[in-house]
């Protein structure tokens, strides 16, 4: 038996983990990864209250080392409490916070493994990112990253896993699968110091919890089980287990492995996947090449520092390659995600949507002006039609979903299974790219009112206004601007049920357009390809491919900075400094296409430049 046991501060999820290691009836060996800091009263009375309900018979490891306790006790029932602390300790020790956690990729690979491995009775805690406090910086969000990818990593590896709020207890195990519950009282003849017991309330797992000892009646046993839909989900959120969730959700629908239902192309994409909208953990960049090509700028003919920002692209790109001097890219390539929006009929635009079908035309010809750019950029660039009100032959539809996203300020933009089917899209397209070649991709947009949505899903995830952050789009009028912000409210009104699920977002206020470029990002991380960002479009797409693929902006860079205020809000978010500052707000790729020159003379800097042993030059006095 391997369960997970997930919840939010002073949850009780201790307390239940603590009562189904005592069911088992055995030895258990309960390691705490905790620290006492002599200097922090209120944590040592915590850490001395989880250790004085402890039976007696159980044994301790103060230790970080969970890997070393299971392998020492293959057979035996162990405890961990808890996947939070080590991880902050590993990345304390590693100095992950630096380096986007590269520095524990490794170890949470053994970690994963030994839990794999256990033969004997393995209860973990950990804590569940979205029901915790983390601070909105850079490695609050970096560490809800990592928790979140560890989470679902061990997850994957356990027989079951349980989220606890408020002291009950939700199985989220596979149909089939004891849950937590079962364990703990499937002899409805044991003693009842081998229940387990609520959590006293008022008090969490750290700070008084009631002993599991001396109760008759187990709070966590009334809880109903799940739904066998939602429980085959690894990334069920609290929404979907709320009683007030929609009856379907995106994330446990039933994939889709028959044709298309409209003709549509893109729609079969969704059987290529297991699930489209769950995706493999994303593993970071090398950061030992990232080591060797900061050791490599330190020698080359020019001062410490001196080239700027082209020093940490060269960097970057060494670290996602994974050599050091980077290999010169050969076949960067542009994918224009095109799609038309319902809400543009409703004035949000300064021009008509039919003007996306004559541009993808134009780009198709080479006359637009990422296809300009990019061939000044040693680029090709690839159209690909999710939602167009018509069609194009010639390939561009390939993956088309349907014709124009639904109308966001009143409807939802795409149906359950179309959302799925975009995200697949998406995937399937990246797959393509990666399978012919690729080296490097950048992520177009083409679509008249495509700045809506955008903004809608940056406000959403950032918190910021609409007032703030409503651009002129293709150039609106003050009029326009009013209509677009009413637009953009209306739409944030409809979706702000579903902060925490990113699927469900794209459903309501995205379009296939945007889904499919959030499932292109994500799998371009998931097969170690870099990507450069462009505009505000393609950066809210981004924003919720973070989502749905934790650590995945450790392969993108920011090609520029659009005039769109949405923009700066979502690159602020995801951490990003952008390349380039040229005012641009065009879309289609070409801020980010604009700054691919800058990324090959980073690259040819570190591979072509001499050393100062090379040119015989003396270094530094």
């Amino acid at each position: 038996m391997r369960l997970l046991v997930l919840g939010g501060t002073r949850s009780g999820k201790s307390a239940h983990a603590e009562s189904v290691a005592a069911a088992t009836g055995g030895d258990v060996v309960y390691v705490a990864t905790a620290r006492r800091d002599p200097d922090d009263d209120e944590m040592a009375r915590r850490i001395d209250a989880h250790r004085d309900r402890r039976p007696a018979e159980w044994s301790t490891e103060e230790t970080d080392e969970i890997a070393r306790v299971l392998a020492d006790h293959p057979d035996g029932t162990v405890l961990v409490d808890d996947l939070g602390g080590w991880l902050t300790h590993r990345m304390d020790a590693t100095l992950g916070w630096a380096d986007g956690g590269a520095g524990v990729a490794d170890e949470v690979d053994a970690l994963v493994s030994a839990v794999a491995a256990h033969q004997g009775s393995l209860i973990l805690v950990s804590p569940e990112v979205g029901l915790g406090v983390v601070p909105d910086t850079l490695s609050g969000r970096l560490f809800s990253d990592l928790i979140g990818s560890l989470n679902r990593r061990v997850a994957e590896v356990c027989d079951s896993a349980a989220l606890v709020v408020a002291g009950r207890v939700l199985p989220l195990s596979a149909p089939g699968v004891p849950t937590a519950a079962d364990h703990s009282h499937g002899d409805p003849t044991a003693p009842a110091s081998t229940r387990p017991g609520p959590a006293s309330p008022g008090t969490g797992e750290a700070a008084g919890v009631t002993g599991v000892t001396g109760v008759t009646e187990s709070t966590e046993l009334s809880a109903p089980t799940a739904p066998a839909a939602e429980s085959q989900s690894p990334q069920a959120t609290e929404s979907e287990a709320s009683p007030a969730a929609e009856p379907e959700s995106e994330l446990t629908a039933e994939p889709e492995t028959g044709p298309p239902a409209h003709g549509f192309p893109g729609l079969a994409d969704i059987a290529h996947y297991d699930d489209p909208v769950v995706f493999p953990p994303v593993h970071p960049p090398a950061h030992t090449v990232a080591d060797e090509a900061r050791a490599r700028q330190l020698v080359l003919t020019k001062p410490s520092g001196s080239l700027g920002r082209l020093e940490e692209l060269g960097v970057w790109i060494s670290s996602c390659q994974g050599t050091c001097p980077p290999r010169p890219l050969e076949r960067a390539r542009v994918v224009v995600f095109a799609g038309d929006h319902g809400v543009a009929e409703n004035g949000v635009s300064a021009y008509p949507r039919e003007v996306t079908l004559q541009m993808a035309d134009n780009i198709v010809g080479g006359g637009a002006a990422v296809s300009v750019l990019a061939r000044a950029a040693r680029a090709t660039v690839r159209v690909a039609d999710m939602s167009m009100s018509a069609e194009r032959p010639g390939g561009l539809d390939d993956h088309k979903i349907r014709r124009s996203s639904g109308s966001i300020d009143r409807e939802d933009a795409l149906s359950p299974d179309e959302v799925r089917a975009a995200v697949a899209a998406g995937r399937r397209i990246a797959d393509e790219e990666v399978d012919s070649g690729a080296d490097l991709l950048i992520a177009g947009d083409l679509g008249i009112g495509n700045t809506t949505p955008a903004t809608v899903i940056t406000c959403l995830v950032t918190g910021r206004e609409p007032v703030e952050l409503v651009g002129r789009g293709t150039g609106v009028d003050d009029d326009g601007w009013m209509r677009k912000t009413a637009a953009i409210r209306d739409a944030m009104f409809r979706a702000s049920g579903d902060l925490r699920d990113p699927v469900a977002m794209l459903r309501r206020v995205a379009g296939a357009d945007l889904a499919a470029m959030a499932g292109f990002l994500a799998q371009a991380a998931v097969r170690k390809t870099p990507c450069i960002l462009d505009g505000a479009v393609v950066t809210a797409a981004a924003l919720l491919a973070e989502s749905l693929a934790p650590g995945a902006r450790q392969w993108w860079v920011a090609g520029h900075r659009s005039a769109e205020p949405a923009h700066s809000a979502a690159l602020t978010y995801l951490s990003l400094e952008p390349i380039l500052e040229h005012s641009m707000r065009l879309g289609e790729g070409s801020g980010a296409v604009a700054a691919l020159p800058t990324v090959h003379a980073a690259i040819a800097i570190l591979t072509e430049m001499a050393t100062f042993a090379d040119a015989g030059v003396s270094g530094k006095a």
